[in-house]
Protein backbone atom coordinates (compact mmCIF):
# COMPACT_ATOMS: atom_id res chain seq x y z
CA UNK A 1 0.00 0.00 0.00
CA UNK A 2 0.51 3.77 -0.96
CA UNK A 3 -0.34 6.83 1.05
CA UNK A 4 -0.20 9.90 -0.80
CA UNK A 5 -0.43 12.87 1.96
CA UNK A 6 -0.71 16.71 0.74
CA UNK A 7 0.58 19.78 2.52
CA UNK A 8 0.91 23.12 1.45
CA UNK A 9 -2.69 24.75 1.76
CA UNK A 10 -3.58 28.04 2.77
CA UNK A 11 -5.19 31.45 2.46
CA UNK A 12 -4.10 33.71 0.09
CA UNK A 13 -5.29 36.66 -1.54
CA UNK A 14 -5.85 36.76 -5.14
CA UNK A 15 -3.02 37.02 -7.43
CA UNK A 16 -0.77 35.45 -5.44
CA UNK A 17 0.82 31.79 -5.03
CA UNK A 18 0.69 28.68 -3.06
CA UNK A 19 2.49 25.74 -3.56
CA UNK A 20 1.22 22.37 -2.66
CA UNK A 21 3.03 19.20 -1.58
CA UNK A 22 2.39 15.37 -2.33
CA UNK A 23 4.44 12.99 -0.10
CA UNK A 24 3.80 9.37 -1.00
CA UNK A 25 5.02 6.47 1.47
CA UNK A 26 4.55 3.10 1.75
CA UNK A 27 4.23 0.59 4.62
CA UNK A 28 5.19 -2.54 2.68
CA UNK A 29 8.51 -3.05 3.73
CA UNK A 30 11.09 -4.45 0.58
CA UNK A 31 8.38 -3.03 -1.71
CA UNK A 32 9.21 -0.61 -4.36
CA UNK A 33 6.60 1.21 -6.31
CA UNK A 34 8.08 3.36 -9.27
CA UNK A 35 7.35 4.29 -12.61
CA UNK A 36 3.98 5.76 -11.85
CA UNK A 37 2.01 8.44 -12.84
CA UNK A 38 -0.05 11.32 -10.37
CA UNK A 39 -2.38 13.91 -10.80
CA UNK A 40 -4.04 16.73 -8.96
CA UNK A 41 -7.29 17.30 -8.37
CA UNK A 42 -9.74 19.81 -6.66
CA UNK A 43 -13.54 19.94 -5.34
CA UNK A 44 -14.65 22.78 -4.71
CA UNK A 45 -18.00 23.30 -2.85
CA UNK A 46 -21.08 22.79 -5.08
CA UNK A 47 -19.13 21.58 -7.60
CA UNK A 48 -17.74 17.96 -8.87
CA UNK A 49 -14.39 17.03 -9.00
CA UNK A 50 -11.96 18.68 -11.41
CA UNK A 51 -8.80 17.58 -13.40
CA UNK A 52 -6.33 19.77 -11.88
CA UNK A 53 -2.85 18.44 -13.39
CA UNK A 54 -1.27 15.40 -14.27
CA UNK A 55 2.84 14.04 -14.45
CA UNK A 56 4.94 10.71 -15.75
CA UNK A 57 7.30 9.19 -13.29
CA UNK A 58 9.97 11.01 -15.25
CA UNK A 59 8.24 14.53 -15.24
CA UNK A 60 8.72 15.20 -19.46
CA UNK A 61 4.69 14.71 -19.77
CA UNK A 62 2.44 16.62 -18.45
CA UNK A 63 -1.43 17.59 -18.94
CA UNK A 64 -3.25 20.84 -17.57
CA UNK A 65 -6.65 21.84 -17.50
CA UNK A 66 -7.36 24.95 -19.33
CA UNK A 67 -8.27 26.46 -16.44
CA UNK A 68 -5.17 26.58 -14.79
CA UNK A 69 -2.90 26.24 -18.07
CA UNK A 70 0.08 29.25 -17.76
CA UNK A 71 -0.62 29.56 -13.69
CA UNK A 72 -0.29 26.26 -12.42
CA UNK A 73 2.91 24.14 -12.55
CA UNK A 74 3.35 20.18 -11.89
CA UNK A 75 6.15 18.74 -10.88
CA UNK A 76 7.77 15.94 -9.03
CA UNK A 77 11.05 14.76 -7.55
CA UNK A 78 11.20 10.92 -7.20
CA UNK A 79 13.76 11.09 -4.70
CA UNK A 80 11.95 12.45 -2.18
CA UNK A 81 8.90 10.36 -3.65
CA UNK A 82 7.04 14.15 -3.60
CA UNK A 83 4.80 15.55 -6.29
CA UNK A 84 4.43 19.27 -6.32
CA UNK A 85 1.82 22.16 -7.45
CA UNK A 86 3.07 25.28 -8.01
CA UNK A 87 -0.30 27.79 -8.26
CA UNK A 88 0.70 31.39 -9.29
CA UNK A 89 -1.68 33.92 -10.16
CA UNK A 90 -4.19 32.63 -8.26
CA UNK A 91 -7.80 33.48 -8.54
CA UNK A 92 -11.04 32.85 -5.99
CA UNK A 93 -12.45 30.49 -8.56
CA UNK A 94 -9.22 28.41 -7.52
CA UNK A 95 -10.30 27.98 -4.07
CA UNK A 96 -10.96 24.27 -2.79
CA UNK A 97 -9.65 21.24 -1.39
CA UNK A 98 -6.80 19.82 -4.02
CA UNK A 99 -6.30 15.95 -3.55
CA UNK A 100 -2.77 14.28 -5.18
CA UNK A 101 -3.80 10.75 -6.34
CA UNK A 102 -1.24 8.23 -8.06
CA UNK A 103 -2.14 5.03 -10.79
CA UNK A 104 -0.34 2.13 -9.47
CA UNK A 105 -2.00 -0.45 -10.63
CA UNK A 106 -4.05 -1.24 -14.00
CA UNK A 107 -3.16 -0.85 -17.68
CA UNK A 108 -1.00 2.13 -18.30
CA UNK A 109 -0.32 3.22 -15.00
CA UNK A 110 3.08 5.22 -16.28
CA UNK A 111 0.47 7.57 -18.20
CA UNK A 112 -0.71 11.13 -16.73
CA UNK A 113 -4.39 10.68 -17.21
CA UNK A 114 -7.09 13.51 -16.70
CA UNK A 115 -9.55 10.83 -15.69
CA UNK A 116 -10.12 10.68 -11.59
CA UNK A 117 -11.42 7.09 -12.04
CA UNK A 118 -8.12 6.22 -13.43
CA UNK A 119 -6.30 6.72 -10.21
CA UNK A 120 -6.28 3.87 -7.78
CA UNK A 121 -4.61 5.87 -4.78
CA UNK A 122 -5.55 9.00 -3.16
CA UNK A 123 -4.55 11.42 -0.46
CA UNK A 124 -6.77 13.51 2.50
CA UNK A 125 -6.66 16.75 0.58
CA UNK A 126 -5.35 20.25 1.30
CA UNK A 127 -7.79 23.16 1.55
CA UNK A 128 -6.86 26.54 -0.73
CA UNK A 129 -8.51 29.39 -0.28
CA UNK A 130 -7.83 32.42 -2.09
CA UNK A 131 -9.85 35.80 -0.93
CA UNK A 132 -10.69 38.30 -3.53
Amino acid sequence: QVQLVESGGGLVQAGGSLRLSCAASTDTPGRIFSGYAMGWFRLAPGKEREFVAAINWSGDKTLYADSVKGRFTVSRDNAKNTMYLQMNSLKPEDTADYYCAARLYGNKWYTPSRESSEYDTWGQGTQATVSS
